[in-house]
């Protein structure tokens, strides 16, 4: 079987139907739909209150979109990535469609930390995030449910549960209740920068 074309067309048609890419490093495309999946219910976001201290202090500036190509480099400088060359490519073509976007915390006018994912309609699809000081990348989640809530979206996809995405509230639904949440923020008309 001939491998399918990453393309943004076929991404945006994927994350629309509840399915998602990753790559491997010398490896194809695998795809995935996971049940249960990881969302959060933004009115239920918790902050823990040492990290709500440091939020409220200002440690670190909060940014969107002026760091995309540094944010996804350091996303993927792990001991195994899913991050490879094509999904990098396409994602930067996302990127400049304003489809994908980078949340990043700066300190000292360094980037200390960030996030990326992808917003269709009302909903955000969170795909990776890291941290190169402690806490950055934990306020850059806090930022990003903050903003999505004043530009009035309604999902925030995590796809996979996580102990670190349990601390801030982070549940498990299954694939039918995603597939109706997913279809109802779809339908909204929501801007995220």
């Amino acid at each position: 079987m001939a491998e399918i074309e990453l393309t943004p067309e076929l991404l945006i048609r994927a994350y629309s139907m509840g399915i998602f890419p990753m790559g491997e490093d010398d490896g194809p495309i695998r795809w995935y739909s996971p049940n249960p999946r990881c969302i959060f219910d933004l009115d239920l976001f918790h902050i823990p209150s040492r990290l709500a201290r440091t939020y409220r202090q200002g440690r670190f500036e909060m940014r969107v979109n002026t760091a995309w190509e540094e944010v996804l480099r350091n996303c993927a400088d792990r001991e195994s990535t899913w991050i490879n060359a094509e999904i990098f490519q396409v994602y930067t073509q996302l990127h400049c469609m304003n489809l994908a976007h980078s949340v990043e915390a700066y300190r000292d006018g360094k980037l200390a930390g960030g996030l990326y994912g992808v917003s269709i309609g009302g909903a955000f699809f969170g795909e990776s995030m890291f941290h190169l000081e402690t806490d950055a990348s934990k306020v850059c989640l806090v930022y990003l449910v903050e903003r999505m809530k004043e530009r009035g979206f309604s999902l925030l996809d995590s796809q996979f549960m996580t102990g670190h995405l349990s601390t801030f509230g982070a549940v498990d639904i299954s694939k039918d209740q995603y597939m109706k949440r997913l279809n109802l923020a779809l339908a909204q008309d929501c801007t995220f920068d």
